[in-house]
């Protein structure tokens, strides 16, 4: 089977999963039996800018969609697939952590690792270190066989990845579009080249290097889950919250990490994913997207027209959350 069939297949499997996913998370949420319960769909909810009730739930369905996606991929490696599915789900599971418990007390990285280093333990620090352990384990099953730098940068772009898609979901659609942006233009081209493997996992060379065929794959998988949720993201019915952020981005970024020909690839792809993580906690993306008309226009395609009392404070309003609890991610701020 060709690599273009392979990707095909995992994106395929990634839509069908979702729409399946976001059915079946109507149903259980829908009616008394739910009430009180974790599918009480009163516990998912929150209310954007509009004073419109949106849901979190697309955000577990995107991580348990993906999961299953990597698992129904064809031609993966046992480790890669292994590490795919850590990847969704373990990201997915800390965000939704996050997502139900947390509060915008700490926000940004240096927040919350504050407040571990003055022995306060917020939902974002517990995050946080539970994204880096899910990179650390990814980075140890894609690069097996490099040594502890190899291991080290692998897990820095799986962990900065799940972190840079979650600074993206501050607005409808934003986080899926950025991540496709970013990653299809690459699995596409891949796809139609025919890129293969050139060293298996653990093959002769054991380091895991010449993995673009079977990373190509895992992305597919990852951006065919997040492509069949964004009509009901820009549709402001649910968001992809933390989980679902952080998730995407965890996939996404193992398949760079495994797709990595070398140490130096690996780590312009670390520095650029630190870079970014560095800036959200500095600057405003929606300020420097709004300042860009290409990127502004590409930001507001699909989604609803803005309130005019919403313009002038979508401006203003910082993105520095490493966590997404900002008001621009839940509650009745600018998020939706």
């Amino acid at each position: 089977m060709g690599q273009a069939a392979r990707s095909l297949i995992a994106a395929a499997a990634g839509i069908a999963a979702a729409r399946l996913g976001l059915r079946a998370a109507g149903k259980l949420t829908r009616g008394a039996v739910a009430r009180d319960t974790p599918f009480d769909e009163k516990r998912w909810a929150r209310t954007n800018h509009r004073g419109e009730p949106v849901t979190l739930l697309e955000g577990p369905v995107y991580a348990a969609a993906a999961s299953a996606a990597v698992l129904a991929a064809p031609g993966l490696p046992g480790r890669l697939r292994a590490a795919g599915v850590a990847a969704a789900a373990g990201a997915g599971a800390f965000g939704v952590y996050d997502d139900l418990c947390g509060s915008a007390d700490r926000r940004g990285i240096k927040g919350h690792l504050s407040a571990l280093a003055q022995g306060e333990v917020t939902t974002g620090g517990v995050k946080l270190v539970g994204i880096g352990a899910v990179g650390v384990l990814g980075g140890c099953l894609v690069r097996r066989g490099g040594g502890v730098v190899e291991k080290a940068l692998a897990a820095v772009v799986v962990a900065g990845a799940a972190n840079a898609v979650n600074l993206l979901d501050l607005r409808p659609g934003r986080a899926i579009k950025g991540a496709a942006l970013v990653a299809a233009p690459g699995v596409l081209g891949r796809a139609i080249r025919g890129a293969g493997d050139g060293v298996s996992i653990g093959g002769s060379a054991g380091n895991g290097r010449g993995m673009a065929g079977s990373a190509n794959t895992l992305a597919a998988a990852g951006l065919g889950a997040a492509v069949a949720l964004l009509p009901e993201d820009l549709g402001e019915r649910a968001m992809l919250g933390d989980a679902g952020a952080n998730a995407l981005g965890a996939l996404l970024g193992l398949a760079a990490a495994a797709g990595a020909r070398s140490n130096a690839g690996l780590a312009w792809r670390a520095a650029a994913l630190a870079a970014v993580n560095l800036a959200g906690e500095k600057v405003s993306f929606t300020k420097v997207i709004a300042g860009c008309p290409p990127l502004n226009a590409v930001d507001l395609w699909g989604r609803r027209p803005i309130a005019p009392e919403y313009s002038t404070e979508d401006a203003s309003v910082s993105d520095s959350s490493a966590d997404g609890k900002g008001p621009a991610a839940t509650g009745p701020g600018p998020r939706g």
